[in-house]
């Protein structure tokens, strides 16, 4: 990468960390996957409950198989052959874990988070239950404020993620968000997160480089 642009890109993320610190949430970044590891297996106790959620930047990053190889009683909802009821059941187990991982939809400069759900199972964890929340971002997912966020996620990430999903709605067909009414619609719980009670609950890992939608 152009050392200009990794200057750029070095001046949004220092001013993104500087801010979720401001909102009591831990801000780290990493350049890439191989300190990601690291960083996670820092952070998780061993023997640790862990959930996760739905996310494709999990897979990329090889959180998902590090996480079903470590010391941990990792809730799996996406081993082969789980039942619906058991994926429910994990579900709501989620909220009671040690570690709750997910990404995000879009991170603002000012520190705040942005995240559009179908069913809240990813969302709500976020919110409240699991002692601790590691948000793991690529660079891709930082805008300057809350109208970016929305736009970024209506016009970018939902469509793609309704495409991935195989729903048949709207924005499979555009390629972007027409505020359906379609049954099968993804866009349901829109929730921005400001500030964080409880200090350093949720830790937010930016890595350097494009990951996900």
């Amino acid at each position: 990468m152009d050392e200009h642009i990794q200057w750029y890109i070095q001046q949004r993320v220092d001013r993104t960390i500087a801010n979720l610190q401001k909102n009591n949430i831990t801000g780290i970044f990493v350049p890439d996957e191989a300190l990601l590891i690291q960083t996670v297996e820092q952070l998780i106790p061993e023997t640790a409950d862990v959930a996760v959620a739905d996310s494709v930047t999990l897979f990329e990053t090889g959180i998902i198989d590090f996480l079903r190889n470590g010391n941990y009683t990792f809730l799996d909802k996406h081993r082969e052959g789980i039942s619906k009821e058991e994926k429910k059941e994990i579900y709501r187990k989620s909220f009671s874990s040690n570690t709750f991982l997910c990404s995000t939809n879009a991170l603002t400069e000012q520190g705040e988070l942005y995240n559009i759900d179908g069913n809240g199972s990813r969302v709500a964890p976020m919110i409240y239950g699991p002692e601790q929340v590691i948000i793991i971002a690529g660079i891709n997912k930082l805008v300057r404020n809350l109208e970016e966020a929305e736009q970024r996620v209506r016009q970018y990430a939902a469509p793609l993620d309704a495409k991935r999903l195989g729903k048949n709605t709207p924005c499979t067909k555009t390629g972007y968000c027409v505020d359906c009414s379609s049954e099968e619609r993804i866009c349901n719980d829109f929730v921005i997160i400001k500030r964080q009670f409880i200090k350093d609950r949720i830790k937010v890992i930016i890595v350097g480089k494009p990951l996900g939608y």
